[in-house]
């Protein structure tokens, strides 16, 4: 069994912490918790749903934790939360985060994303107990940006479409909680993550991987010309401890941080690299059905390595050996490939 603790660059920080997680059961909220059962914390997770894809359920996760049900964006359940168990720390993660989801739907997607986010701010700032808060935008938040090859933490939030915007609107929530009300939080602007454990297959890594594994052509909903910047799993749990560890620092507080593997790559060239590490000859069927949706994004981490003493441990080379044989596993449990 993995150390799930090596992650932290603090242990001693995390044990007895009293610490809430939102998005407990989605995949990097699943990770994270993980995390910090295995550094020794007092963890409450707020779960709506109990979707049977989530490795929080399918690793036995939830019955190391307490967990209040209810949606976020009820005020009094967030509330009373924060109270009953005494919060000393919030990891908000918890989101509609799916863009597909998010052009069919866009208003449970603003219900989650922006009115969960304030529901959650404002609990935090009524509440005596909770000391430090980190909140998940997203590097979508961004939008496109023309002329640069990497978005530094510091540029403007221009999204456009119904998932980016959302995250753009709940980043603003939070700081403007921070600078009208000096909440001490910090915000995460991730690029795609990947890793074991991820059952949304309409992305494209846990999507391709699937389709070689049972010997069909990957699909790809664009046409394999966008670029993104892919964050490895474990590298993201890394960036939310980090902040959270370094939340008493006056200049983290109410700031944005991206983090990414700094590897902009096409979804081709992904889909290329899973390929050929799986020994495959299947090509990609190009759907090209994609819309409302940025043509290329990159990060630059160089904020996060400064104030944080932040970098990227895992490349694509690296990781995905990894998070392709967690897939052969999990298939092979479930029988549906031979």
């Amino acid at each position: 069994m993995e150390d799930m603790a090596v992650l932290s660059a603090n242990p001693a920080f995390w044990r007895d912490r009293n610490v809430l997680v939102t998005g407990a059961t989605g995949f990097l909220g699943g990770w994270l918790t993980d995390a910090l059962v295995a550094l020794e914390a007092q963890v409450v997770c707020v779960v709506r749903d109990e979707p049977g894809s989530s490795r929080f359920f399918l690793d036995g996760i939830h019955r190391k934790v307490s967990i209040v049900h209810g949606a976020i964006e009820d005020y009094r359940l967030m509330e009373r939360a924060l109270n009953e168990y005494e919060v000393d720390t919030v990891l908000h993660l918890a989101a509609q985060a799916l863009v597909p989801i998010a052009n069919r739907n866009p208003l449970s997607t603003f219900e989650a994303n922006v009115q969960g986010t304030w529901t959650i701010l404002e609990a935090c700032r009524r509440s005596p107990t909770v000391n430090r808060i980190v909140t998940a935008s997203s590097d979508k938040a961004y939008g496109e940006v023309e002329g640069k090859s990497y978005v530094e933490g510091t540029s403007a939030l221009k999204a456009e479409f119904p998932y980016d915007v959302s995250k753009a609107c709940a980043d603003l929530i939070a700081q403007s909680y921070h600078r009208t009300f000096e909440t001490p939080l910090a915000i995460t602007r991730c690029g795609n993550l990947y890793g074991a454990g991820d059952l949304n297959f309409n992305r494209i890594i846990p999507g391709t991987i699937r389709s070689i594994l049972r010997r069909e052509r990957p699909l790809l909903r664009s046409n394999g010309t966008m670029v993104r910047d892919y964050l490895f799993v474990k590298d993201a749990v890394r960036a939310c401890l980090a902040l959270a560890e370094n939340l008493h620092r006056k200049e983290i507080q109410g700031q944005a941080f991206n983090f990414s593997g700094e590897q902009p790559r096409s979804v081709l060239d992904v889909v290329a690299l899973i390929t050929r590490l799986m020994q495959s000859n299947l090509k990609p069927k190009i759907l090209d059905i994609a819309k409302a949706e940025i043509q290329e994004q990159a990060l630059s981490t160089g904020k996060a390595n400064k104030l944080l003493k932040w970098k990227p441990a895992y490349r694509l080379e690296n990781s995905l050996p990894e998070t392709i044989a967690w897939y052969e596993r999990f298939f092979g449990k479930a029988g549906v490939i031979a």
